[in-house]
């Protein structure tokens, strides 16, 4: 029999065999469809990445207001998209190295304070122009300024001086740092012609597909760009990125095969469908985390004894149950978990306790007028059923929470980063750095609880500096408490990326740097 088994899987391989037929037969001869399906995926490696077709993605996190602009990604849709047609300097990967893209080479002085990126030679933007040293310095110029708004403005703040050294970006830092390379790899510093100075919103650049569909909140289409640099991706001939907000419909789709791959899978029906025959459960942990934020500077919650109240109202370990259902873990009201390698475990875990919430309530002296928390179905996945969570244990406490739910389309625009207390999540950063500029720099354009302190902004500069690895965690250490006492995250859980796969999809694999292979899935897998 396993000579015959053989012999079907090379056939599949080849291309000569259905997978719906290979699984007929293979059944005929008494295995089971779980295990022709591992099979199936056996051979599918075998034969190595099938190239041409068309590959389909349903995303939630997509609205009308959406733009090209590498700089205002703030969603999944959009930085589906932004994989799609762009490259950033460094990459990093699933195991949490560091891989050259646009930068072929990188050095730095003993201090870290300069930097040297010898950039790839021969690379064609998708208007036929050649990729310049210019080119990268323009785009981190255009990043620089705060008129760009943009994502990356926190981590940028710290440069010093820029040239061009023949085919070399030479970067001198303010204060040396030894994680630059990795605050390079933030996905909106994608490299654009002339820096995207001329049109930031022409989506062109040096990425595995061109642009050819732009209708935000609807859908994106992409056709294989001929010249791409980088021959290990962009196997699909054509790829489509449907906008699809509602998780109800968006299983749908998968299941009915109108796409390939979902993202933001509820946890309460992930157990359900992972057990349909064509379709698999995707899940890794990681540094995302849901999270309500409070404005700091306006209105009540300049008060950090009410802040205080509200972080210890939350039952975080009932959320963690009843809304991640397996797929996560407890936060502690810092952005900062286990999954970075200079973490303190030794920080207290915040619990839930009414009694002294109602404690610090009474002292913050608030009126009693309803506190209204914004959510929406968008926010992350059972945001609104955390919410109601959150008023119900608030409500032991004597704390008034009104919940407000908002629609989808407009959240990251008109309620994130904008109403004083909503519903949000963070997918994280690969170094604490990165996750600290990007979100809690005074000066940092994505700080969303407006958390401006300078004695926090010095000890965020003092550990970029600080090569002695002992010394630099004390440093983030005293970071993450100030935080987690001082500021305007709540953040009861860190989520699982969950997505959904159908199993005619190949070059799938988890990645803890964000869900749908950290968005790139469109990019590396191929249907079979």
């Amino acid at each position: 029999m396993n000579k015959q088994i053989e012999y079907l899987k090379s056939r599949v391989g080849a291309g000569k065999l259905s997978r719906r037929d290979f699984i007929g037969k293979v059944g005929a001869l008494g295995v089971a469809a779980a295990a022709a399906n591992v099979m199936l995926a056996d051979a599918a490696k075998a034969a190595g990445p099938t190239k041409g077709g068309m590959l389909r993605l349903g995303v939630s996190g997509g609205e009308s207001t959406n733009t090209l602009d590498p700089a205002l990604v703030a969603s999944e849709v959009p930085l589906n998209v932004l994989r799609h047609w762009g490259d950033t300097l460094v990459q990093v990967e699933a195991d949490g190295s560091l891989t050259n893209r646009l930068a072929e080479n990188v050095e730095s002085t003993a201090d870290a304070k300069t930097w040297r990126f010898d950039i790839r030679k021969g690379v064609e933007f998708h208007n036929g122009k050649t990729m310049t040293p210019d080119d990268v310095i323009k785009t981190i110029e255009r990043h620089s300024n705060e008129d760009s708004k943009s994502g990356a403005l926190g981590i940028v703040k710290g440069i010093e001086t820029m040239r061009v050294d023949g085919n070399v970006v030479e970067i001198t830092l303010e204060t040396p740092n030894a994680d630059l390379p990795y605050l390079l790899n933030d996905y909106h510093l994608v490299i654009q012609p002339n820096g995207g100075m001329d049109d930031p919103t022409a989506g062109i650049g040096t990425g595995a597909y061109t642009v050819e569909i732009n209708e935000p909140g609807i859908r994106h289409g992409f056709k294989k760009f001929a010249n791409d640099w980088d021959d290990s991706r962009g196997y699909a001939a054509e790829t489509e990125i449907l906008v699809i907000n509602d998780a109800t419909a968006r299983t749908a789709a998968l299941q009915s095969g109108q796409v390939q791959m979902i993202n933001r899978v509820d946890p309460k029906v992930a157990k359900l469908l992972d057990r349909a025959p064509n379709l698999a459960i995707r899940n890794v942990s990681g540094r995302g985390h849901y999270v309500f934020i409070m404005r700091t500077e306006t209105g009540k919650f300049v008060n950090n004894d009410l802040r205080m109240a509200l972080k210890l109202a939350i039952n975080r370990q009932e959320m963690v149950d009843k809304i991640l259902r397996g797929y996560g873990g407890v936060g502690n009201d810092m952005p900062i978990n286990a999954a970075y390698p200079l973490f303190d475990d030794t920080i207290p875990q915040r619990e839930y306790d009414p009694e002294a919430a109602a404690e610090f309530y009474k002292k913050s002296g608030h009126d009693g007028s309803p506190i209204i928390l914004r959510t929406a179905d968008g926010a992350f996945p059972g945001a609104v059923d955390a919410a109601a969570l959150f008023q119900q244990s608030a409500q032991a406490a004597g704390i008034p929470l009104e919940i407000k739910r908002e629609p989808n389309d407009g959240y990251w625009s008109e309620v994130w980063n904008k109403q004083p207390f909503c519903a949000s999540y963070w997918g994280g950063r690969p170094v604490q750095d990165q996750m600290y500029s990007t979100a809690y720099l005074s000066t940092a354009d994505w700080n969303d609880t407006e958390f401006k302190r300078p004695d926090f902004d010095a000890l965020l500069l003092a550990a970029k500096a600080e090569l002695d690895l002992v010394k630099r965690k004390d440093l983030y250490s005293q970071m993450g408490n100030m935080l987690r006492d001082e500021g305007g995250l709540i953040c009861p859980m860190f989520n699982d990326f969950v997505d959904a796969v159908a199993t005619n999809v190949e070059g799938y694999e988890e990645d803890p740097n964000g869900e749908l292979m950290n968005s790139f899935a469109g990019v590396r897998c191929w249907t079979t």
